[in-house]
Formats: structure tokens, sequence, C-alpha cells
């Protein structure tokens, strides 16, 4: 276990998780977490995270170990459109999370893709990424590129970089837009109360552009075609709610009354485009999948 010691220098009153948080570089939530473990002391006694330290103080923090983990290959199936010694294109499914993160280490698309291809996987974004350029969505299903070397993995990331990728989507919006096509710019970062969502705002935040086509109109509901040209975190997600029209079952950027039957927001990634690393420019689409076509049927009726 690490310990990091410490003497309050004085200064205006400091709250302990403050402190904590910018002694031992932690966040404000993972400094109240160990002080309420009691993994925190000041002069040798466990204070609460509000306690206001004073000149003199000597606070010593307990840092527990990182956990290690490991990704474990599973043989889910997975729908390959296009695999050749440099890259994989996969179409993801709906509910479907791209990559373990933390409470959920399993049945993913890199267990998933692990299994299907060993080691030849890039390695460039670490074990618990292997192979993974960009990622969609848990509830959002559709087209992903995944590289098989750094190469290949280096050689698509600079085109992601650079916005020359091709990335086109299907949506479908809660209401009737005024113009049969139109561009949203406006910059996106992270909402500044609800820390795990992303807004559009000036602080901190990098400029995002969707252009969007209007399909098919159905009065309370419209299906559109979308362009990034940008690719922020829920970046089509953040736009369409900014402008009014949220997506169907977003249950994030949508209303309260959420459409569950949708299991997520009705958005599709349905063409990727780029040059592959033998030079060639490489297009792949992919149909609706049937929660969509369910979805616009149901719309017509109405």
């Amino acid at each position: 276990m690490k310990t990091v010691s410490a003497v309050f220098d004085g200064g205006e009153n400091r709250r302990l998780d403050v402190y904590v948080s910018q002694t031992a570089e932690l966040t404000r939530s993972n400094a109240a977490k160990i002080i309420s473990d009691g993994l925190v002391t000041v002069n040798g006694e466990v204070k609460d995270k509000n306690y206001k330290l004073k000149a003199g103080d000597r606070v010593e923090i307990f840092i527990a170990p990182a956990k290690e983990y490991t990704v474990t290959a599973e043989d889910i199936p997975i729908d390959i459109i296009y695999e050749d010694d440099d890259l994989l294109v996969v179409n993801k499914p709906k509910g479907m999370v791209v990559h373990p993160a933390a409470g959920n280490y399993s049945g993913t698309l890199v267990n998933a893709i692990m299994y299907h291809c060993g080691t030849s996987l890039s390695g460039i974004n670490g074990v618990m990424r292997p192979g993974i350029l960009h990622r969609i969505d848990k509830n959002t299903s559709g087209l992903l590129i995944v590289a098989k070397n750094d190469k290949s993995h280096n050689f698509l990331a600079s085109q992601i970089k650079e916005h020359s990728f091709t990335r086109e989507y299907e949506a479908v919006v809660y209401g009737n837009l005024k113009g049969d096509s139109g561009t949203v710019d406006a910059p996106i970062g992270r909402h500044p109360v609800k820390r795990k969502q992303m807004a559009v705002t000036d602080k901190n935040s990098k400029n995002a552009v969707t252009h969007y086509e209007v399909a098919e109109r159905f009065g309370d509901f419209t299906h559109l075609k979308l362009r990034l040209e940008t690719g922020r975190t829920h970046q089509i997600r953040v736009h369409m709610s900014y402008i009014g029209h949220p997506i169907a079952g977003d249950e994030v950027y949508g209303p309260k009354k959420v459409i569950t039957k949708l299991c997520g927001q009705c958005l599709h990634a349905r063409k990727i485009g780029f040059i592959h690393p033998n030079g060639k420019y490489m297009e792949f689409s992919s149909p609706l999948p049937n929660y969509f076509e369910a979805f616009l049927k149901e719309c017509r009726k109405n």
C-alpha cells in the first residue's frame, strides 16, 4: 500500500477531501471514498471529508495498489463485414459494449474479437482495448473498424484525427424538423453538473459538427440520415437533443418518458469509409437492423 504524507501549510481553511484529491492526484469522489474507508488520517485520527484543515495538520493518505485486470477471449458470435491481415469491419449489435470497463469485463466486442483474432490485434490502446480505434455507444448499432496491428492502427487513427473518415448514421428523432437538411455546429464537452453526460458548452469543449438530412417524416417522429464531420463522445445524441429533437428511445438525452421497447436510442452507424493501409479507399454499409425497421414500420402506421 502506498502512503502519501503531507503537512498542511495554512492559508485558507481547506476541506480534507479537496486537499487529499490535490495532494494524491485523485478525483474528488475517489478522495471522499478513501476518507470514508478510513484510509486518511489527520494527526493520526480519522476525520470526516468535510473536516477543515488547520496549519500544521499532518495528513497521511493510504492508497491501495490499483487492481490489474485481464481481458478473457470469449466465443461470442460477431458479424464480420470484412477482414484482411490489417483490419476487420464489424457490425456491432445494439446492447453490446465495445470494450471492458469497471464493472463490465465480459460479453464485450473486445472479448469477442480476441477469441476470433487471437494475438493479431493492435496493442496501442492497451490490454483493455486491443485493436479498438473508435467506439459507438452500447445501445447504438452499426459499423466499427478494428486494427489487427500497430501499423494499420496508426494509419487509420491519423484519418480519424483529421476527420477524413466517412461516417454516416441513420436515426429516428422526436418531432418534425422544419427544414429538409441542416448542420449542427456546436462545441461539445463534459456536462457541468451531470459528469457522466456530455453537453453543448463553451467550457473545456471541442468543436463538433453534425450534418443531417430528412429521409422520411411521420409527424411525431422524423427519420434522419446523418453525417459526422467530427467524432465527439455522444455527438449525434447531444446535438439532436440540443436542437430540440432528441433520438427516440434515448434514456439519457431524451424526454423522461422513454420508449422502452427500443431498449436505447434508435441510432445506427450505417456506413463507414476510409483509406486502407494499402492506399485504396474502402467503403462499407450495413442494412438497418430489425429493431430499427420495426420502429419505422410502426411510425408509418401511426
